[in-house]
């Protein structure tokens, strides 16, 4: 499923027309990775949670020559599904 396939079911399901329907979902995308930029972790109820963690330096190595490398820290996005979400997808 595609963004403008979310967008045709909202418009269907709630009788937006499309740009608004489509203004609306950019308008929540929008506030999640402002939120997601700050820090901030999101938990939406019955679907998961999105969480920024925090990821250490590391020990690597360059796959090309063998050399042993430092791979800087960094945040990474991670999400994790709801009981609820993951028993429906199970059936």
């Amino acid at each position: 499923m595609t963004k403008i396939d979310i967008v045709e079911k909202i418009s269907n399901q709630l009788g937006f027309t499309k740009k608004a329907a489509s203004d609306y979902l950019e308008s929540v995308f929008a506030l999640m990775k402002e939120t997601l930029a700050s820090g901030e972790d999101i938990k939406i109820s019955g679907f998961g949670k999105f969480e920024i963690k925090k990821k250490k330096d590391r020990r690597g190595r360059n796959p090309a020559t063998g050399d042993s490398i430092i791979i800087e820290a960094r945040k990474i996005l991670t999400y994790k599904s709801s009981t609820l979400l993951k028993a429906r997808i199970n059936g």
